[in-house]
């Protein structure tokens, strides 16, 4: 962990079908064991959620295809744990079957104050920047992370892909 401050990621992904199309169902089914295995790693300090426990039905960029997900980690390790290292990697390398490709990177990351709770126009305004303007101290992706081990060695996808 760095002290002082934690690392802020926001990742979208557009649904090819509804939520409540058959298609959907396995991805919809696994959110809330998905987030439960994130909320029990070492590491993780926050997501944003409405009553249902998840932030779907959160609505970004005034698109209802748009999934949205913002959380908190004490340190990259921690992060790329979850990611990589969990159950959530298959779902992450199943992505194409139930979301379709975006115009843009599908992820930002950002270092906040310790205890800053990151707000759904906060991650869209960083999302946007990065892609506008590339990455830097303020928005970057995966690849600006050099801590970001297993990152480079197993993730699913080429270089441009860097969501959460």
């Amino acid at each position: 962990m760095t002290e002082g401050r934690h690392l802020a990621q926001f990742n979208i992904a557009r649904a090819r079908y509804p939520l409540d199309d058959p298609r959907m169902r396995e991805f919809v089914e696994n959110v809330d064991r998905v987030n439960a295995l994130a909320n029990g790693i070492d590491g993780f300090v926050w997501r944003l959620a409405d009553d249902s426990g998840h932030a779907m039905n959160i609505r970004v960029y005034d698109d209802p295809t748009i999934l949205p997900n913002l959380t908190v980690w004490e340190s990259v390790e921690a992060l790329e744990r979850f990611v990589w290292q969990t159950v959530h990697r298959r779902f992450y390398g199943r992505r194409e079957q139930w979301f379709a490709a975006l115009d843009g990177p599908p992820l930002v990351l950002w270092w906040i104050p310790e205890g800053h709770r990151p707000t759904m126009e906060e991650g869209a305004e960083r999302l946007d920047h990065l892609k506008n303007h590339g990455s830097s101290d303020y928005a970057f992706s995966w690849d600006s992370l050099p801590a970001a081990t297993h990152w480079r060695t197993a993730r699913c996808g080429t270089t441009s892909e860097h969501a959460a």
